[in-house]
């Protein structure tokens, strides 16, 4: 169940030779990340230096690991490669449908009946194929990988923009699109620009109120969303060995929120005692065996400067707690200036509801630490002022704290235990209330904070912190509240001051578990029947999409000029559409309808140009197609950032949406529209987002001579009659350019088999 030991033992044979020769090859120290790379290469050892940020490599991962809500296109597709059984290790996990609204129990219960047919299907595609099952209640998954499947060395793909968290283990733990996991399944090398290097040094050592997530909460304020885009993360220096394995973990789990590639760790004590503590000794045996290729040479780490493009220091001995947002979670705040923030900003500073875990904090130390302050508050008899909610990150963790008190003494404070499930985290969360869109605050230990996306509300501020300080400020009720410095009044009218929080990395009587829900595939799948029901709203068997006409594309229409921040979730949003994940028509239905249009500020209203009416993206896209006419989605800065969901890039290309022209987009999502045979392109000159009018009809001119690193030019014909032509640029190889011509990366496998 939890991992391949052979599988490792062949990895690890490989890394002398290779990380050897790649020294020779790039004639100088390697960082660990460059160690991992230049060892999952597909075409055996290196023979040159990849030039960072531009050269385009084949990898051979050695896992892949699917959440529910993804797992279920990516494995459709899958079905369409051909093959008897995946070509790696691959797991599936039930972890994004299930709905929090009143506490564990009876939210497992309700989700498992809700989504039967979704879950019988991906159980039974998993048991045809030879893919794991983690069963609903299992966990989140990037928990669960940590637990049972993550090693030092490794390299995995994901599903889930926030696979990275297996960076905590050291390693290269990557999130894509479906389609990236149905090649990989499929037997074939999986495509990566190499990325640049982004080196953190952590010095000092980290005491009191200050935890992992305030290292990555910083780092998010100084790098911003996009900061890290094309980049991997990696962390070293003696603050790095301080931390524990999962408090890695939620360093690089919430590295996503910078744009990174992904982040890393590198293997030292801390990795060896978890790996220990999860029953997985023989694994850090044969990891100390090589331990020194699974951290930087020495070198690098003695001058940083000189192996990373960029370099960034921070002393943990002096890092205070962070609380970030509103809306985005690079608005970075210090705990000492967050209450003025607060305030100047007229932001409500009433707490209504504080929710920790999620898969970014649910480890055993992070639940013990806050439950030390919820310990803290039943002893001083303080009430918690606001809303309260637990969600543990595995059916593992969520036995061992029950079995060590911790969720006794929640109870005891007012909390309320939700599944073992991403819940409110991705949207899931029945708020009460919600639909009356009144202003108000909650903080979270989750790792995104967009408008609208934990309860529909656009008028929740959201507000990311560790569980410690959600905690704290859970119990005060109020933002402004700084547990370091302020006091609080308790029943008696007395005034009382909460203490530092204390937890343990590993639980003292070890883990425990009695079901930790996982199911095997059988051994010979051939007699399995995949279910899927042909009258299924849920479920519905994918088609090929067509292949390149062969010829430049005239006569297209502006659909949205989308104006700011436009995540997947404006694109495609979770929550109540997640249902829909598996059918393709009907999620088409939530396409960019929370897309910002520039021409008037409004969500969901775009101007028909065949009727010249108003009305909602979708339909109008649908009235295009029906119409056989192609259209543009033009877009800001840093389009696509967010989730890995693929039904972003999907959805626009099943409704005939052409070509999305950008300012930049975030790397997941170009590769995602890549995959499904969609144009991504970007503006050589992006002040000529500008000159995009409502009713322009446009040509895009070059795509018979279409080459890597050769623009091509787009004619805005405007409703005067004139007209501009701009400069457009891609980042297409020849392999992603055969791609769109044959309609999409999975149309190539399939002519292949």
């Amino acid at each position: 169940m939890a991992f391949d030991i052979e599988m490792i033992k062949e990895v690890y044979a490989r890394y002398p030779e290779r990380i050897a020769a790649a020294r020779k090859a790039v004639g100088r120290p390697l960082t660990l990340t460059e160690k991992i790379l230049y060892s999952h290469l597909s075409e055996g050892t290196p023979s040159q230096a990849y030039e960072r940020g531009k050269s385009y490599v084949d990898f051979k991962p050695d896992r892949v690991a699917m959440q529910d809500a993804t797992a279920q296109m990516a494995l459709l597709q899958f079905m369409q490669a051909g093959r008897d059984q995946v070509a790696v290790p691959s797991t599936v996990h039930c972890d994004h449908l299930i709905q929090a609204e009143v506490g564990a129990e009876k939210d497992l219960n309700k989700a498992k009946d809700k989504n039967r047919e979704v879950y019988d299907f991906l159980a039974s595609v998993s048991n045809k194929y030879g893919i794991g099952f983690w069963k609903p209640g299992a966990g989140i998954i990037h928990q669960v990988v940590l637990e049972n499947y993550a090693f030092p060395g490794g390299m995995m793909i994901g599903t889930d923009s926030h696979t990275p968290n297996a960076g905590g283990l050291g390693m290269v733990a990557i999130g894509v699109g479906g389609a990236d996991a149905c090649d990989v399944m499929a037997g074939l090398p999986w495509e990566l620009k190499f990325p640049k290097l982004i080196g953190v040094k952590l010095t000092g050592k980290m005491s009191g109120w200050t935890s992992a997530k305030d290292v990555i909460l910083k780092v998010a304020g100084i790098l911003t969303v996009k900061g890290g885009t094309g980049a991997i993360v990696e962390y070293f220096g003696e603050g790095a060995r301080s931390l524990s394995a999962t408090g890695k973990g939620t360093i690089c789990n919430m590295g996503a929120e910078i744009g990174a590639t992904t982040s890393i760790f590198g293997y030292d004590e801390k990795s060896a005692a978890y790996l220990q503590g999860t029953g997985r000794a023989d694994i850090a045996e044969l990891a100390n065996g090589i331990a020194a290729h699974l951290t930087g040479d020495d070198e690098v780490y003695a001058n940083p400067e000189q192996y990373f493009d960029q370099v960034i220091e921070i002393n943990l001995s002096e890092l205070e707690p962070h609380v970030n947002g509103p809306f985005t979670p690079d608005l970075a705040w210090p705990i000492s200036k967050f209450a003025a923030a607060v305030k100047e900003n007229g932001w409500p500073a009433k707490l209504e509801v504080g929710l920790i875990g999620s898969c970014t904090n649910s480890s055993y130390e992070d639940i013990s630490r806050a439950a030390s302050l919820a310990q803290q508050a039943v002893d001083k008899k303080l009430v918690a002022k606001s809303e309260y909610t637990i969600t543990p990150g595995s059916e593992q963790v969520r036995y061992t704290v029950d079995r060590d008190g911790f969720l006794d003494t929640f109870g005891k404070m007012g909390g309320v235990v939700l599944a073992n499930a991403c819940g409110p985290c991705i949207g899931q969360w029945a708020r009460h209330g919600a639909e009356k869109q009144e202003k108000n605050s909650i903080i979270t230990s989750f790792n995104r904070n967009f408008a609208k996306r934990a309860d529909g509300n656009p008028n929740t501020h959201a507000f990311v912190a560790s569980p410690e300080i959600v905690t704290a400020l859970a119990i005060a009720g109020d933002l402004t509240f700084n547990p370091l410095t302020d006091t609080l009044v308790n029943e008696e009218g007395k005034s009382v001051k909460l203490d530092e929080p204390k937890g343990l990395e590993l639980p003292t009587k070890g883990f425990a578990v009695e079901d930790a829900g996982y199911q095997a595939p059988a051994e010979d799948g051939s007699k399995v029947d995949v279910i899927v029901s042909p009258t299924s709203e849920r479920l519905q068997l994918l088609e090929s999409f067509p292949a390149w006409e062969g010829t430049d594309l005239k006569g297209l229409k502006l659909l949205i000029k989308a104006k700011g921040k436009c995540t997947t979730d404006h694109i495609s949003m979770a929550g109540p559409w997640l249902r829909f994940r598996g059918h393709l028509d009907n999620i088409s239905n939530n396409m960019l309808i929370g897309a910002v249009n520039a021409f008037n500020d409004s969500t969901n209203k775009v101007k028909n140009q065949l009727t010249g009416e108003y009305g909602e993206v979708p339909a109008t896209q649908r009235h295009y197609k029906q119409h056989g006419i192609g259209t543009v989605v033009v877009g800001d800065e840093n389009y696509g950032e967010g989730s890995s969901r693929e039904h972003a890039a999907m959805e626009p290309r099943f409704l005939g949406v052409r070509a999305i022209l950008v300012k930049s987009f975030a790397r997941i999502h170009e590769t995602n529209l890549k995959k499904q045979g969609m144009l991504a392109l970007t503006f050589a000159n992006a002040a000529d987002y500008d000159k995009v009018l409502e009713d322009d009809s446009i040509d895009i001119l070059g795509l018979e001579s279409f080459a890597p690193g050769k623009s091509l030019q787009v004619v805005l014909h405007h409703a005067d009659g004139s007209s501009d032509t701009i400069e457009v640029n891609h980042t297409y190889n020849e392999g992603q350019i055969e791609w769109f011509k044959a309609g999409s990366a999975l149309n190539l496998i399939k002519a292949g088999l």
